[in-house]
């Protein structure tokens, strides 16, 4: 397996559908390996932009051994893990490490579940918290959100911030000794040059080349990325599959606006 931890640019994937929505894997391999050689170091595999929350345990083991299989051994693999209580999310992060995941990721559950208690149970569960990635959208999510204050309390060895907030960056990167990885396209050229450690997008999955430079400072690059973010901002996930299939011809069917 890869190392549970990377740098630089890594993308949040779609998972590819067919027309009556099921699941193609081999689809979602063989993008996963397109971005990968444009230059992408990890891949989030059932995270929000693959729409995990409409697949099923099967489907999400299914897609993550297919990707850690299909993917060179140096690429990090990383497994979205999210549940609403400690054993749920503790199973779910042990099924994606079996199935080849060199790390989860892990928001905060609702309904008061204490965060420390949730990440405590699957960090046991995955064997470390290096391998453990906190996630940080609460908007979006309708979850919790993982205060600066409160990370060097929590048994993770990252932080996926996708708020988009550039003073909760530089806290993250000046009071944190843990690793942040931007989740936001806005911001790459603030957080490469100021010494985060990588980004996790869902635009790596359109424009892996400009997200890569503008994580490197280019600011051309990061002006490019505009559109894209106004098109997220609008349209979510279902608008982006758009601009991919545009790009690179992949399905556009997205299960969230089937019925």
């Amino acid at each position: 397996m890869a190392e549970p931890t990377f740098t630089g640019v890594g993308v949040a994937l779609f998972t590819v559908f067919g027309d009556n929505g099921e699941v193609d894997v081999a689809g979602t391999v063989a993008h996963a390996n397109r971005v990968v050689e444009a230059g992408v170091r990890a891949v989030l595999v059932a995270g929000t932009t693959g729409e995990a929350e409409t697949l099923t345990d099967t489907e999400r083991e299914d897609l993550i051994a297919a990707v850690r299989s299909g993917l060179p051994p140096d690429v990090t693999v990383i497994a979205g893990a999210g549940a609403p209580w400690p054993r749920a999310a503790a199973d779910r992060a042990m099924a994606a490490r079996k199935a080849g995941a060199d790390a989860v990721l892990v928001s905060p559950a609702r309904g008061g579940v204490d965060a420390a208690e949730l990440f405590g149970a699957v960090t046991a569960a995955v064997g470390g918290a290096d391998r453990v990635i906190g996630y940080h959208n609460p908007g979006p999510l309708g979850v919790p959100g993982i205060e600066v204050d409160a990370l060097p309390g929590l048994p993770v060895g990252a932080v996926k911030d996708s708020s988009g907030d550039p003073v909760r960056l530089l806290r993250e990167l000046a009071e944190w000794g843990g690793r942040t990885y931007v989740g936001s396209a806005a911001l790459l050229a603030l957080a490469g040059p100021l010494g985060a450690p990588g980004a996790l997008l869902a635009f790596a999955n359109i424009q892996p080349e400009a997200c890569i430079a503008a994580f490197g400072g280019d600011p051309d690059a990061q002006r490019s990325l505009t559109g894209l973010v106004v098109t997220g901002r609008a349209g979510g996930v279902r608008a982006l599959k758009k601009k991919a299939g545009e790009r690179y011809g992949i399905s556009a069917v997205s299960r969230l606006g089937l019925r």
